[in-house]
């Protein structure tokens, strides 16, 4: 079939759309580490989703996601593994491949899969920080406890970065943070955010009418971000910012 200038402007058109699509989405990375108890994806060039494993009654195995941030020879974790033994191997490969120092961690919130491997954090001598209410909910519900806490905003350095961690209000808890490493434009939305596709989820501890204005503030705050690590599940972009909102908008 000849082909028309009509035919010839669309096809443009799709590549031009194609390409700006590929932009939009960010790489979902390459694994560098991997057992029956952890994986490491390597996303870009100083940023590292970490995935261990949680057994729930409702839900079955589920993928837990945290964040490494890294700079010059230091790194900052955001969320442990969900237990001691993924923790331990979390530690010893930043330590033996990365060849990097551990700053901190960062718990997003109280729950088992944020500061479930807290107490080999604290072995390694690894200072801890999270919300004060993640303190004060941790305590209540027997969960392992952050050293440090603050109440709005934690700026700390890795190697010549700064790297952020803040709560902009309640969602999936009363007590969910947000950590984002500028450097890379890279957010770790935690349990606060939803991969696409998702569903609610667990809804115990949640403020599920808050939690959509929340996300707004979110992102309003970081609109550079390019990558998102959300609590469970695949990362993403913005799209899982949208996402989100509209999941819990009209509840």
């Amino acid at each position: 079939m000849k082909p028309t200038s009509r035919n010839l402007v669309l096809f443009l058109a799709l590549i031009v759309f194609s390409l700006n699509f590929q932009k939009v989405l960010p790489d979902k990375g390459k694994v560098v580490y991997k057992t029956d108890n952890l994986v490491i994806v390597q996303l870009s060039k100083n940023v590292y989703q970490h995935i261990s494993f949680l057994n729930t009654d409702s839900f079955g195995r589920v993928e837990c996601n945290g964040m490494i941030a890294k700079d010059g020879n230091e790194t900052i974790i955001f969320d442990t593994p969900t237990d001691d033994k993924s923790s331990e191997e979390l530690i010893a490969w930043v330590k033996n491949s990365l060849h990097e120092t551990i700053n901190a961690v960062v718990a997003t919130h109280f729950h088992e899969d944020c500061v479930g491997g807290l107490k080999e954090f604290d072995k390694n001598n690894i200072p801890s920080y999270s919300n004060n209410k993640t303190i004060e909910f941790a305590r209540e519900k027997g969960f392992n406890i952050p050293a440090h806490g603050f109440d709005n905003e934690l700026t700390l350095n890795v190697g010549n970065q700064k790297v952020y961690a803040k709560f902009f209000g309640e969602g999936h808890t009363k007590d969910n943070i947000v950590g984002y490493y500028p450097k890379e434009n890279a957010m770790f939305g935690g349990c606060l955010i939803k991969e696409v596709d998702a569903t609610k989820g667990y809804l115990g501890d949640a403020n599920v009418e808050a939690w959509p204005v929340t996300v707004e503030k979110v992102k309003k705050s970081y609109p550079n971000v390019k990558i998102i690590i959300p609590g469970h599940g695949e990362i993403g972009g913005k799209e899982l910012l949208d996402y989100t909102i509209k999941l819990f908008k009209n509840n």
